[in-house]
């Protein structure tokens, strides 16, 4: 098995100090969830990190997959011109299998070297001890959850056959309307769809969480949960149990940091 790490990480530009600065000490859970989830993945080891985010290229009918030679990160748009990061891209694993993937579910292959803050605020955690990882960045479409799963489910095929050691992250934030200070209006459903996604992790129930009901989906405002169906269909009869590191929603957005500890 070449899947040595999975994981569920939130992206809250607040979460890099000097955008957050004083609001740091607010999302202070999710800040050391995803410090101690960074030493999880570095005892990983991995070669790639896929990371499948909400905020890049979105294609309504097709998944995107960002093959750019280099990758570079920063927070401008969010008041920061002194942070950046950069990247190395592997584009092996994908261009080599890409006849295989495009006969099974619908892709799109983008060079972008500039990522956004869906992948750049994990990546600021996570991989800060890791120099020499190769990054996928992977967005999702506006197709289904069972697209999403089964665009999972073919990724599975080309991790397993690779022999590189590949984590994958999903990048989401959770329900967007939880309290009256939130982004959107405040919906009760928002705290519903937060708290049954968590007990359907905690149960290893990834099919509850493939046919969540649209409606609740479209009140509850969330970003994350196509990001989680393609890793669900990832881990497809792979054993996994998901340990929760953290959830907290100071600012009525849902933010959630949890490992899914492989078999």
């Amino acid at each position: 098995m070449s899947l040595v790490f999975a994981a569920i990480t939130p992206h809250p530009p607040l979460a890099i100090p000097s955008v957050g600065k004083e609001n740091l000490e607010k999302i202070s859970k999710t800040k050391e969830a995803l410090e101690r989830l960074e030493t999880e993945l570095y005892a990983a080891k991995p070669d790639i990190l896929i990371v499948i985010s909400p905020h890049g290229e979105i294609s309504p009918d097709h998944f995107t997959i960002n093959l750019s030679d280099k990758f570079q990160i920063n927070f401008e748009q969010f008041g920061d011109f002194s942070t950046r990061l950069e990247f190395a891209s592997d584009t092996v694993l994908i261009t080599t299998n890409k006849e295989k993937m495009s006969n099974r579910s619908p892709i799109n292959i983008i060079s972008e070297a500039t990522l956004d803050h869906g992948i750049g605020v994990p990546l600021f955690y996570l991989a800060r001890h890791l120099k020499n990882i190769k990054l996928i960045p992977i967005y999702f479409s506006l197709l289904d959850n069972r697209a999403h799963f089964e665009f999972g489910k073919n990724l599975k095929e080309i991790i397993i056959d690779s022999d590189q050691r590949i984590a994958v992250i999903a990048s989401g934030d959770l329900s967007h309307c939880l309290t009256e200070n939130a982004p959107l209006p405040f919906d009760p459903t928002g705290k519903e769809f937060d708290q049954k996604l968590m007990n359907f992790l905690k149960n290893s129930d990834s099919q509850s969480i493939i046919n969540f009901d649209p409606e609740l989906l479209e009140r509850a405002a969330e970003c994350g949960l196509r990001s989680i169906a393609i890793l669900l269909g990832i881990l497809n009869n792979i054993n996994f149990n998901f340990e929760f590191f953290s959830y907290e929603a100071p600012f009525g957005v849902g933010y959630l940091v949890g490992q899914f500890k492989l078999d």
